[in-house]
């Protein structure tokens, strides 16, 4: 990896240029070719939840019928919107489990608004609000459906977790090269930023009844659940049809459109909000995507005094 990855985007307050955000990103042709590049794609990367939809394509592969909603949700960083808790206390339900099996940490809702919303009905953190229940879940269904041990469900040797990790290398095509332990407490699994694109490519163009295209269709029918109703998952995937995006914390994005094209990029210090202004301008300036749908992401504002002083934006 270079000492010094370039810049993806930058910090401008009042006309001055405060910071920058550093990286490597990827882009991929609709053949599968790397028509962009930056920084330094190969380098292994934790992709964080960008795994999610390879998770979800592994319940599916351990025999778990699920669809529509729930298995958006499976694949989500859910916002804790009241819809989305409802739906993961359903799916427990369905199963003959409850919020006591979720082994993931006791949180907030990811949403400010929604965590506000939270705390003043007097409610306290609780696993079901951690933004990956509905993973979760869907793994805990897993294990039920197969009679696999549900205590144990987080740890790497668990039949679901080698099932996982042969799933994401299929999909991407690159060995495991690290694995280590996500911030929902499951097993997370280092690939590069090659092949994160290369997997979410084929996520786009999978087979509409294999795993991988049954998660691809859920996540398009139902961005809501992927993320929120204030989350870029979800605009991009509203308003660019046929597109599968999904974001990890320390900034990872994977994207990808119905024709084949796909991004992955990591910002290195794991700025949020550097994620919607670098995905938009790889989308208009080398995916062929109209800036106009891009807008409402195009940059993050900057307040000085509770008003827009600045942005956050592209710098490439």
């Amino acid at each position: 990896m270079p000492d010094i990855l370039p810049v993806l985007a930058e910090v401008v307050r009042s006309g001055f240029t405060e910071g920058r955000h550093r990286g490597s990103l990827v882009v991929l042709a609709a053949d599968g070719s790397v028509t962009f590049a930056l920084g330094d794609p190969e380098a292994p990367v934790f992709p964080r939840s960008a795994n999610k939809p390879f998770q979800a394509s592994a319940v599916l592969r351990s025999g778990v019928r699920l669809s529509g909603e729930r298995l958006a949700l499976a694949a989500a960083s859910h916002s804790g919107e009241r819809f989305h808790l409802d739906l993961v206390r359903t799916m427990l339900a369905e199963h003959g489990l409850d919020e006591s099996h979720l082994q993931c940490p006791a949180a907030l809702p990811l949403d400010p608004e929604e965590a506000e919303s939270y705390l003043a009905a007097g409610r306290t953190r609780s696993p079901l609000a951690m933004d990956c229940s509905g993973k979760h879940a869907a793994m805990l269904a897993a294990c039920r459906a197969n009679d696999w041990p549900l205590d144990s469900y987080l740890d790497p040797a668990h039949p679901l977790q080698q099932r996982v990790r042969a799933t994401l290398e299929e999909a991407t095509g690159d060995p495991v090269a690290h694995t280590g332990v996500d911030g929902c407490g499951a097993p997370l699994m280092a690939v590069s930023l090659t092949g994160l694109a290369r997997g979410f490519r084929a996520l786009a163009l999978a087979a509409p009844d294999s795993p991988e295209g049954q998660v691809a269709a859920a996540m398009r029918a139902h961005p809501e659940y992927v993320g929120g109703t204030r989350r870029h998952d979800t605009w991009l995937m509203r308003d660019i049809p046929g597109a599968v995006s999904k974001m990890g914390a320390e900034a990872v994005q994977a994207i990808a459109l119905p024709d084949g094209h796909a991004l992955a990029f990591k910002v290195e210090d794991g700025a949020s909000r550097a994620l919607g202004p670098v995905a938009a301008r790889a989308l208009s300036a080398h995916m062929g995507v109209s800036a106009d749908v891009l807008e409402r992401i195009a940059t993050t504002p900057v307040l000085g005094g509770g008003r827009r002083v600045g942005e956050v934006r592209a710098a490439f």
